[in-house]
């Protein structure tokens, strides 16, 4: 969100416009509902993982992007970053309470997207073939 829309702030606060009674829910979704996070938090459901772990794990994801998602998601309270002292550094993520309980919730909608995946391709081409010529994808 824009620091406009949110009056500049970081508060989880709805910002009290009348047009956006929902931005203090919305900042929250907009952290846990982007593609890398779902997969990170996924991916630490099953335990603490290095980096070069969740690296692999989590295929697509770069560097930076998987740097700035497990940074985002401890400032967050969801994940915790332990560095041990040994030549190169090892530094593992694990999921906090918090994150935990949030990674159920994330793997009830995964098993329903998997449940659900064929009916919803079916779906989609009903629709595709009811409004030829849409853009809607």
């Amino acid at each position: 969100m824009s620091a406009g829309h949110t009056g500049g702030t970081d508060l989880l606060e709805p910002c009290g416009r009348a047009d956006h009674p929902d931005c203090g829910i919305r900042d929250v979704l907009d952290r846990v509902g982007d593609t890398w996070s779902v997969l990170v938090l996924s991916e630490l459901s099953a335990g603490t993982r290095r980096f070069g772990e969740l690296q692999r794990a989590v295929a697509g994801v770069s560097q930076r992007m998987l740097t700035l998602t497990v940074r985002r998601l401890e400032r967050d309270g969801l994940v915790t970053r332990t560095v041990y002292p040994t030549v190169p550094a090892t530094v593992t993520y694990a999921l906090t309470d918090r994150g935990r309980e949030l990674s159920a919730l994330v793997r009830g909608l995964a098993e329903w997207s998997l449940a659900n995946r064929a009916a919803i391709a079916g779906s989609r081409e009903s629709w595709d073939a009811a409004h030829p010529g849409s853009t809607v994808r």
